[in-house]
């Protein structure tokens, strides 16, 4: 089979990321005799940096990995939680029935960093200043403008200019949009990463003792300030076309700390599949696979209407449940067991049949999901705007409230990265959240907060519905999969709802065809926004099916004719998947040509 550029191999060690440079930081800190964990922190914060209409330094971060010194799969939950005094009550009083998508209403505690520096506390071997030095030179020497950073920043300047000031600083640097291909300096966040290394370097102790005097740096210390002064000052105008003032605070940040975590898992095939517990959607894929055990998927075709068919079928029913059951399992009770069980999905693969469903249907699980399931049975509208972002107003005020509902409905994006070191040492990382137009930056720092907290429900009945110190049901979702019980695979992508979906593709196609990673994410991609999206306005579209072009037009048809809603979309332009594999010694690695920023390396 064709495919875009080669399968990486090699024996040394294999990165593969969203962003070039991402993973030249990654491949750099392999060749300085890191591990696979020392060139994730490297990888992750450059992605921080040079990705910033995708996530930032204030943003989430998941991993999944496989430490060969422990033998065993563990994930690093890098999401922050709601701030202490974030209520459902709180925000409905504010006359809104679902949260906003920008703004600081919807800001939550920033997990990354956290993330990082547990990472490396617990399973690096290189000192701090080594794997942030990447990261810090992008941002203090500048980078590629990409034209999708150009074209977000282009399409904020009204806001920036009007209301979030504090960005216009940072990413109108010349008082205009960057060009693509322009070089973008970052030079705050450069300055922040510094006074933190100088503060961590100067702490008493060895290696540990600097990664805790880091984190304390941001949780308790100077970051946590800015925070504070910020949240506890600021009104911002955010999607519901109004300002309003956030909830987060200083205090929240301290209360917070990332942790480790079993994964949930699924065997299929031969696989033992891992992923984030239900704070996540990651069972998603689980679920999926659960659902698809029963179709002999390998007569279809990789390519074949029935092989879309039948896996978009899945993850509609997959994705329903996730809606009815999934939240944080510390505050709400996931009947994972249950969803993942042999007799609930020998029941719902019932419910695949030769016609598209254009019904939102989630599961019955005893004492689970109640009135949540009901509603989502009789919902499948989709959700408008609010009326105060008209158009009515004059300029300026038109550009401004133009560009909230352009920077609402886009929302950001994500970023991946997947790694394994010659020692057999695994990970699989999803940085999010904190893009520039979601949220303005916190003066001094030089980035913007995550506003992940869009994704909470203000229902009191559903499973995901806000609460003080709650994890928001992120849809980061890092994996790894273990073959015959060693570790074999990791893998992943950004794009929102979408990643079970376009992760689950390029797995099956590895599985089921025998395509190496390159074919595997090379080939047609699909997706459907079925199932309400969890980002904000949370509107749904049912029936939807979107595939590329090159699925051809006899698939196509097919298709259409099956009852699916179906949306063409140019060649190549669905998916950011990237993956890694390790086998006999052996380290392959693929990412996607898709928007040509995504890159695999090794030796």
């Amino acid at each position: 089979m064709f495919t875009t550029r080669p399968e990486i191999s090699g024996t040394f060690g294999v990165v593969t990321s969203t962003h070039w440079l991402a993973t030249a930081a990654g491949m750099a800190i392999l060749e300085k005799g890191g591990n696979a964990f020392d060139a994730a922190v490297a990888t992750g914060l450059s992605l921080n940096v040079v990705e910033p209409d995708q996530n930032g330094p204030g943003g989430d971060t998941p991993l999944v990995l496989y430490s060969q010194r422990d033998a065993a799969v563990k994930v690093i939950c890098g999401q922050g939680t709601a701030p202490a005094t974030a209520t459902a009550a709180a925000v409905r009083d504010l006359g809104l029935d679902v949260m906003p998508g920008i703004g600081v209403l919807p800001a939550v505690v920033p997990g990354s960093f956290g993330a990082w520096m547990l990472l490396l506390a617990e399973y690096g071997s290189l000192p701090l200043r080594e794997v942030m030095a990447p990261a810090i030179g992008y941002a203090r020497d500048g980078f590629a403008v990409t034209p999708r950073i150009g074209r977000t920043i282009a399409g904020m300047q009204a806001l920036f200019e009007a209301e979030w000031t504090s960005s216009a600083e940072v990413f109108l640097p010349r008082g205009s949009a960057p060009l693509a291909g322009s070089r973008l300096h970052l030079p705050a966040i450069a300055a922040t990463y510094e006074r933190i290394l100088k503060e961590a370097e100067a702490a008493p102790g060895g290696r540990a003792a600097q990664f805790e005097a880091a984190r304390r740096a941001w949780y308790e210390g100077f970051v946590a300030e800015a925070y504070d002064d910020y949240f506890g000052k600021s009104e911002v105008m955010d999607s519901t076309g109004r300002r309003n003032r956030g909830f987060l605070r200083g205090s929240d940040l301290a209360a917070w700390r990332a942790s480790v975590e079993a994964p949930a898992t699924y065997d299929y095939h031969g696989y033992r599949v891992c992923k984030t517990g239900p704070w996540g959607q990651g069972p998603v894929m689980l679920q999926q696979l659960a659902l698809l055990k029963g179709f002999d998927l390998a007569a279809m075709g990789p390519a074949s209407a029935d092989f879309v068919h039948t896996v978009t079928e899945s993850s509609k029913l997959a994705l329903a449940d996730r809606e009815a059951f999934y939240g944080d399992p510390d505050f709400v009770d996931v009947p994972l067991a249950a969803l993942l069980s042999d007799a609930y999905n020998d029941a719902r693969r019932q419910l695949i049949g030769p016609e598209a469903s254009h019904d939102l249907r989630p599961g019955e699980v005893s004492g689970h999901g109640g009135p949540v399931v009901a509603r989502l049975k009789g919902s499948t509208a989709n959700l408008a705007f609010p009326e105060s972002l008209s158009f009515g107003e004059p300029q300026p005020q038109r550009q401004v409230l133009r560009a909230l509902s352009r920077a609402a409905a886009a929302g950001g994006d994500t970023t991946h990265f997947d790694i394994i070191d010659r020692d057999g040492n695994m990970i699989s990382g999803t940085p999010s959240g904190g893009w520039l137009n979601g949220a303005p930056v916190v003066p001094g720092l030089g980035f913007p907060f995550s506003v992940r907290g869009q994704m909470f429900d203000l229902d009191d009945a559903a499973p995901a519905v806000l609460a003080p110190g709650k994890r928001p049901r992120t849809t980061l979702t890092p994996g790894l999969a273990l073959k015959d019980g060693e570790p074999y695979m990791a893998f992943g992508t950004p794009g929102g709802d979408q990643q079970d979906q376009w992760a689950l593709h390029a797995f099956l196609r590895h599985v089921h065809f025998g395509q190496n990673l390159q074919e595997a994410i090379d080939a047609p991609e699909f997706h459907t926004k079925h199932a309400p999206s969890s980002f904000y306005p949370r509107e749904c579209s049912p029936g939807h099916l979107a595939v590329e072009a090159r699925l051809g037009d006899d698939a196509i048809d097919d298709l259409a004719e099956r009852g699916h809603a179906v949306e063409v979309f140019d060649d190549y332009s669905l998916g950011f998947v990237t993956a890694a594999t390790r086998e006999n010694g052996v380290l392959k690695a693929a990412a996607s040509p898709r928007h040509m920023q995504c890159y695999a390396a090794g030796r």
